[in-house]
C-alpha cells in the first residue's frame, strides 16, 4: 500500500492571524513587517489583495509601496503565532501522532494507518481538515495529497489559497515535471544555476538527467534531488514530539548601521559565529561546511562558502573561516547592511572525532581546550543570561591579526 503524506501549509500565515484582530482589513491590501527603525523593514507576509499587485514576501518596504501606496503595514507579534501554530498543530494530532512540523506554519502529516479511520478517501479527509482549522481558528491551510514528503510539500504550494491537491503514483509526471526546477525542496539559487548550465529548468529535465552526471555536478546532493524529481523519496514522517536533528545552522544579522571599517565587521562576524556555535553545540552537531552571506545597502547578495578543515563546533574556527571568506570576496571599504553565517553538513559529535584531518590549522589538543572553554560559557550564560559571557575576548584578540584584513 502506498503511503499517504498530508502537508499542511498555513495560507500567509502572520498576515492572516493578524487579520484575526482586523477583519475590516481582509479586503485591503495588507502585509505585516519588521521593524523599519531597526532596519528590518521588510515584507514578512502579505494578504491576497497584496499578492494581486505583486508585493513580495522579504522585498523592502519601500519596494511594496512602490507598487501598492495604500498598503496598509502591521507590526509583527511573533509570540502570537507561535500560540496559533500550537493551536493548528492540536487539530492535526486529532488525526495522526505522526505530525512533521516544517516551520512554523507548515507540517506533514501520515495517516496511512488512520486513514481509514476518517473514511478511507485522501482527498476527503485533507478537505475535513482544512474546513476543521477554518472553522475553529479562522486560518485557511492549503494541503498537498502525495505517496512522500516531498510531492506532498509540491502539492500545497500547487494551488493557494484554502485548496487540496492530490498527486499520484499515475499523475505526478502530469502534475510535477512541468513545474520549474526551482519548486523541488532543497533546489537552491546555487543549484539551479548549476543546473540551468545543462538547461535543466523543469522537475521533468532533472528526473531525465543522468543520475551520476549529476552527482558528477552536485556531489551527494545531485543523487538526492534525482531521487526526488523521480518520485523516490521516502524518508519517514517523525512523530509529533521527536527530536530531527537540522541540516544546517544558520544566524543572520540586519546591522542598525552600515559596517565598514574592519573592527566593526570583524564583531559583527564574531557575534554571529558565537550564535551559530551554541545551536550547533545545543543540537550535539558539528559542521563541515561553512556559508557567508554579504548584503549591501542595495540589497544586493554575495553567497560564498568553504570547506572546514575539520568539523567543528567552536566560535573561534568558525569566526576565522568566516573571516577568510569575507578577505576574499569582499571589496575593501565597502558598506556591509547584513551577513549570514550558515554552517551545514552536520554530523553528530561523536563521529566527529573520527574525521580529524592532517593540515589541521588548530592543533587537536587546542581545539579541545576551546570547546571546553565555550561550553563552559553555555553552562554559565543557562544559569545567568546570555549577558553574563560575551565573546569581547575573541573580538579582542583578533584586533591585530585583523590589521592587514581589507575592511
Amino acid at each position: 500500500m502506498d503511503r499517504v503524506i498530508y502537508h499542511c501549509d498555513c495560507n500567509s500565515f502572520y498576515c492572516s492571524v493578524e487579520l484575526l484582530s482586523h477583519p475590516e482589513l481582509r479586503r485591503v491590501p495588507t502585509a505585516v513587517c519588521g521593524d523599519p527603525k531597526s532596519r528590518h523593514g521588510i515584507i514578512l507576509a502579505k494578504n491576497e489583495p497584496a499578492k494581486k499587485f505583486g508585493v513580495r514576501t522579504a522585498e523592502t518596504i519601500w519596494q511594496a509601496r512602490q507598487k501598492c501606496p495604500d498598503l496598509v503595514l502591521l507590526p509583527a507579534h511573533h509570540g502570537l503565532y507561535r500560540e496559533y501554530s500550537k493551536r493548528v498543530n492540536a487539530i492535526y494530532d486529532r488525526f495522526t501522532d505522526l505530525i512533521e512540523p516544517f516551520g512554523i506554519d507548515e507540517s506533514w502529516l501520515d495517516v496511512t494507518g488512520t486513514l481509514h479511520l476518517f473514511g478511507g478517501d485522501p482527498r476527503t479527509l485533507a478537505d475535513r481538515i482544512r474546513n476543521t482549522v477554518r472553522e475553529e481558528l479562522g486560518l485557511t491551510i492549503s494541503v498537498g495529497v502525495s505517496f512522500n514528503k516531498v510531492f506532498a510539500k509540491l502539492g500545497s504550494d500547487y494551488k493557494k489559497p484554502d485548496a487540496t491537491t492530490v498527486i499520484t503514483v499515475d499523475n505526478f509526471r502530469q502534475i510535477v515535471w512541468p513545474l520549474p526546477v526551482t519548486d523541488l525542496l532543497f533546489v537552491g539559487r546555487a543549484a539551479a544555476k548549476v543546473l540551468a548550465q545543462y538547461g535543466v529548468t523543469t522537475i521533468g529535465a532533472l528526473a531525465a538527467f543522468d543520475r551520476f552526471a549529476l552527482v558528477e555536478l552536485l556531489g551527494k546532493q545531485g543523487s538526492q534531488l534525482w531521487n526526488y524529481a523521480n518520485g523516490l523519496e521516502n524518508s519517514p514522517v517523525a512523530p509529533a514530539g521527536t527530536y530531527t536533528p537540522p541540516k544546517s545552522v544558520g544566524n543572520g544579522e540586519t546591522f542598525s548601521r552600515n559596517l565598514i571599517r574592519k573592527d566593526e565587521v570583524s564583531r559583527g562576524v564574531a557575534m554571529l559565529a558565537d550564535q551559530v556555535a551554541v545551536r550547533l553545540r545545543k543540537h550535539g552537531m558539528k559542521a563541515f561546511t561553512l556559508q557567508v552571506t554579504i548584503r549591501d545597502p542595495n540589497f544586493k547578495d554575495i553567497c560564498r562558502q568553504r570547506p572546514l578543515a575539520v568539523p567543528t563546533n567552536t566560535a573561534r574556527e568558525l569566526f576565522h573561516a568566516a573571516m577568510d571568506i569575507l578577505e576574499h570576496s569582499w571589496k575593501s571599504g565597502a558598506p556591509v547592511r547584513a551577513i549570514t553565517l550558515t554552517a551545514s553538513h552536520l554530523i553528530p559529535e561523536g563521529e566527529a572525532a573520527e574525521q580529524l584531518g592532517l593540515f589541521q590549522q588548530t592543533a587537536p589538543q587546542k581545539r579541545e581546550r576551546v570547546e571546553r572553554l565555550e561550553r563552559t560559557m553555555d553552562t554559565i550564560r543557562s544559569k545567568y543570561g546570555r549577558g553574563a559571557v560575551t565573546v569581547a575576548a575573541l573580538s579582542q584578540k583578533q584586533e591585530k591579526e585583523q590589521e592587514d584584513l581589507p575592511f
